[in-house]
């Protein structure tokens, strides 16, 4: 039994997290101190813009004209995948009412955030579909006030392919307005005065390291970093597929792990040979990228066993993970930290990264072991109520005294021994030891 590693990282999502976080800290400070000026400055210096924030309806219809209807037909599309997965979701969350044994009436009621800002980033690409992943779910989730922002693409406004899909997805308020300063606007409420209970969407280590720090004042989605891939193998599987798996999420960007799990020497033997050739055919700025993250992130790992993978994959808790094996239902039974799971040689990453329909926001960073993505459930707040008949005040009001008491909280137990007084007079009840120190 053993793991070989054939190719191994020589860098980690890490490495260059600690420039990041001073820099957020730094401008978050003055964006908290000056408000909108300051934004408006750093949107001026970082992005070159020094237009409008707040696209006016007006503004959105000239800009969505550009839109060609083929590509409005296909951006559509994916909408209506993804919002209607999203509306399953939100079907499988009920308000529910329980009678306790004691006689209290519980209950939970499902109810959504009132703002959310959903965040797709500009630069490298156009992220069309970060732009509905976000819009359409808090849609779906009910939620009324919606606030989307993206930075300026071209020196223009927002990509008028990512302005369509928001504003197709049901934004309320859509601005122009790209990484740092985009998410503190939204979550401290400049420019709409309507502060986010929640703040969602992808993006790069300052627009992540954003969200971690205000985490707290506001909901996020997830601790996120850097997009991640893995594909588990076995020797059923094809090497050029794999590779080209591998390579596609590379091309995320300079710092984006690809990994590849399998039980096949000579797969593993194919697909790293494969790899830099695929990637040579890539157009200038994907090859950039996809080299750097494979030369630098890059890893290949061998196991002898199924068993084995199925743990290394645990431990690496992939946001993307791939499967091209056989018995694809022990798969699924046995794996259990991941983003989101693509079974069979058949979906691919991008399916899920473009329009198949659950959504494509998702851990990273080792943190699918705990947490899952973006789905309706970020922008639900599950509320419990109860009301008790007198009849159950008994019970339950001995029961608390005596653990209040224990516990030394003697203003606890006189709220349950008043009611107790109050409703059966004269009535001797257990109520413990009161506290006297």
């Amino acid at each position: 039994m053993s793991v070989t590693w054939l190719k191994k990282a020589t860098k980690t999502p890490e490495s260059n997290t600690s420039e990041a976080r001073r820099v957020v800290e730094e401008m978050l400070t003055t964006i908290k101190a000056e408000g909108e000026e300051a934004v408006r400055r750093y949107a001026h210096s970082l992005d070159k813009w020094s237009g409008e924030i707040v696209l006016t309806p007006e503004q959105i219809a000239a800009q969505i004209r550009e839109v060609p209807a083929d590509v409005r037909r296909d951006i559509d599309y994916a909408i209506e995948q993804v919002y209607t997965f999203a509306c399953a979701q939100r079907e499988s969350v009920k308000d529910i009412e329980v009678t306790l044994p004691s006689g209290l009436i519980a209950g939970q009621k499902v109810l959504p955030v009132n703002t959310v800002g959903c965040y797709a980033p500009a630069g490298r690409y156009a992220h069309i579909a970060s732009a509905y992943m976000g819009v359409a779910t808090a849609r779906a989730a009910g939620v009324k006030n919606i606030i989307a922002c993206s930075g300026p693409y071209l020196g223009q406004s927002i990509h008028p392919c990512v302005l369509y899909a928001f504003h197709r997805a049901g934004a309320s308020t859509i601005m122009t307005l790209g990484g740092v300063q985009a998410i503190s606007t939204m979550a401290w409420g400049l420019f709409t005065g309507t502060p986010a209970d929640v703040v969602v969407g992808p993006g790069n280590k300052f627009v992540a390291e954003a969200k971690r720090t205000l985490f707290g004042q506001v909901g996020i989605d997830v601790f996120a970093g850097p997009s991640e891939v893995a594909v588990i193998a076995d020797d059923s599987a094809d090497p050029r597929v794999v590779a080209c798996d591998l390579v596609g999420q590379a091309e995320h960007g300079h710092e984006s792990p690809a990994w590849l799990f399998t039980t096949s020497h000579a797969l593993a033997e194919a697909v790293m040979q494969e790899v830099p050739r695929l990637i040579d055919l890539l157009p200038p700025v994907a090859r950039d990228a996809a080299s750097c993250a494979w030369r630098d992130y890059g890893e290949v790992i061998l196991c002898d066993s199924r068993e084995e993978v199925v743990a290394i994959s645990d431990r690496y808790a992939s946001e993307h993970l791939e499967v091209h094996t056989r018995d694809l239902n022990w798969w699924l039974e046995s794996l259990s930290c991941y983003g989101s799971l693509f079974l069979g040689e058949e979906t691919t990453v991008a399916f899920g990264d473009k329009c198949s329909g659950p959504n494509h926001v998702l851990p990273t960073k080792g943190a699918a072991r705990y947490s899952g993505g973006l789905s309706v459930h970020k922008f639900l707040k599950t509320l419990t109520w109860q009301r008790m008949p007198r009849e159950a005040v008994p019970q339950i009001g001995e029961a608390t005294a005596r653990i209040s008491r224990l516990e030394g909280m003697e203003a606890h137990a006189r709220t349950a021994e008043i009611r107790l007084e109050k409703y059966f007079p004269g009535t001797a009840f257990q109520l413990g030891t009161p506290v006297t120190r």
